[in-house]
């Protein structure tokens, strides 16, 4: 046990969760494409075809190269701290309540629509970082191509905006924003449910 909190640096769960979601993703991509059309969560069919192990497998697998690149990298950038902060049992129920949370929100906008599908962690990736502002709200966030640092609370308030702002037009790339809010906000909840100190001392922090 000593051996793998060492070679997690501490974080034994952000370390398996980055290991599988790599290790499942380039086997999807590159060797089995064909398990990813077979675990795509699709609103739609989610319970007329009892295809509930998607919310979980969805989760798992990203649609492209640098979708994964980019959600593994956030991901490493505030886990890691986050577990080692809250304890390994908390981060994994925060983990799993983002995902979940991304999956009910992708649920209740799309669930009349039988063509659409979505892969990817962002939605429990956004819980992650959420939680992690809320912990540590002084921190700053770097963001390219901008060149200068913003302060975590205020990144909060422009990516809720933003994602609420995208999610509700027509275009949206490809991108699954309802997901995205849902996990930020079930990040926020998630603290605030299990450690309301904490959340207090954020507060205080951002507002004096």
């Amino acid at each position: 046990m000593q051996l793998l909190m060492t070679l997690s640096q501490g974080a034994p769960a952000a370390a398996a969760i980055l290991v599988l979601m790599l290790a499942a993703s380039l086997w999807a991509l590159y060797a089995a494409p064909q398990v990813l059309d077979r675990h795509l969560l699709r609103p739609y069919w989610l319970l007329s075809r009892r295809q509930y192990a998607s919310i979980v497998t969805s989760g798992f697998l990203h649609a492209d190269l640098p979708h994964l690149l980019f959600n593994a990298f956030t991901f490493w950038a505030f886990g890691f701290s986050l577990e080692r902060t809250i304890g390994t049992p908390r981060f994994v129920a925060l983990y799993a309540f983002g995902l979940l949370a991304s999956a009910a929100g992708t649920w209740l906008v799309h669930r009349r629509e039988p063509g659409y599908a979505s892969l990817g962690a962002s939605g429990a990736i956004l819980a992650v970082l959420f939680a992690s502002i809320v912990y540590t709200p002084t921190q700053s966030i770097f963001i390219l191509p901008i060149p200068v640092p913003i302060p975590a609370p205020l990144f909060a308030l422009l990516y809720l905006a933003f994602t609420v702002y995208a999610s509700r037009r027509p275009a949206r790339g490809g991108i699954n924003h309802d997901a995205h809010l849902a996990g930020a906000l079930a990040g926020v909840a998630f603290v605030l449910l299990t450690d309301a100190a904490a959340f207090g001392r954020a507060l205080r922090q951002v507002f004096g």
